[in-house]
């Protein structure tokens, strides 16, 4: 049994002016929806990240795991005891005022684990010693260690990770990197990553599941996707990766814009971008079938 399933989950949110002026001006309830019909699963032990662009619906998901939004429509089943979230600002996600060994025992508190602080502080890297200083004395690596900690503290199942390097010296990037990956195969972590840098990606994940307005486009091993992405998409994104090797080869920027999710394209949302989009891709929304959810590639014109 998988250690989390989603279902078919959407997300609504409404957008529309206050009613008085909707009355007044005879306007209908704007919803916009955020997340549509994701339907994915995470195995225990393993890293599925999700990626895309700003805005396509990757840490409304992330919220919706954790509880912090509820879905319109669809499932989502838990079948573990615990799962924490690590946020993606480390200067905004610890409280000033708390010292550390506050902010790392609370979940100990309110979840009546059995972690000590100062075995938590040192599985992320820092000293005993600094239980006692305040956030504000510290760097931003060693604030998402102490975040890190935090989390390992309520004994998760799952760590749901929102872009958790993205605020990080690219350094520091790596170091926490290699920090996650070696608290995962100590004690047995499972993974949310969360991301919009596929160099980041290709280190951590398993799986990768690439969302574009709100829908997974593409769900595949992270050896195959890197190797040989299949949607439209996910191409255009890895030929936007800088070519670190100095091959030469020709890096191509993401053409165009994302629609505006208050009026959505109809058929595939991709197809006012996609240079092979069709009558069909413009007129019908396709379905993720097998690991890719495009007309062009079920035709075999991709």
């Amino acid at each position: 049994m998988p250690l989390l399933e989603l279902d078919g989950v959407s997300r609504d949110f409404d957008v529309s002016r206050p009613w008085l002026n909707r009355v007044l001006e005879h306007e209908p309830r704007r919803l916009l929806r955020a997340v549509d019909r994701v339907s994915l699963t995470i195995d225990k032990g393993e890293t599925l990240a999700l990626v895309g662009e700003s805005g396509c619906g990757k840490s409304t998901v992330a919220r919706l795991i954790v509880g912090l939004y509820a879905p319109t429509e669809g499932r989502i089943a838990f079948h573990g005891r615990r799962l924490q979230m690590i946020f993606q600002d480390p200067y905004a996600s610890l409280n000033p005022r708390w010292r550390v060994r506050d902010i790392v025992a609370e979940p100990v508190r309110i979840l009546g684990t059995r972690a000590r602080v100062e075995e938590m502080l040192l599985q992320v890297g820092l000293s005993p010693e600094d239980g006692d200083k305040y956030p504000h004395e510290f760097s931003g690596g060693q604030r998402q260690r102490i975040s890190i900690a935090r989390a390992l503290a309520g004994e998760p199942d799952l760590l749901v990770c929102d872009e958790p390097t993205s605020a990080l010296d690219v350094s520091v990037q790596a170091q926490i990197l290699n920090l996650m990956i070696d608290l995962q195969s100590r004690l047995g972590l499972t993974y949310l990553f969360i991301s919009h840098n596929l160099a980041v990606v290709s280190q951590v994940a398993d799986r990768v599941g690439v969302m574009y307005f709100g829908r997974v486009v593409e769900l595949a091993p992270a050896a195959s996707l890197f190797a040989r992405p299949r949607h439209p998409y996910t191409r255009m994104l890895l030929d936007a990766v800088p070519d670190l090797s100095m091959s030469g080869k020709p890096r191509t920027p993401v053409g165009g814009e994302v629609p505006n999710p208050l009026a959505p394209p109809s058929g595939c949302a991709f197809h006012p971008r996609c240079p092979h989009a069709n009558e069909r891709c413009r007129r019908e929304s396709p379905a993720l079938a097998g690991d890719v959810a495009c007309h062009g590639v079920a035709e075999g014109r991709i």
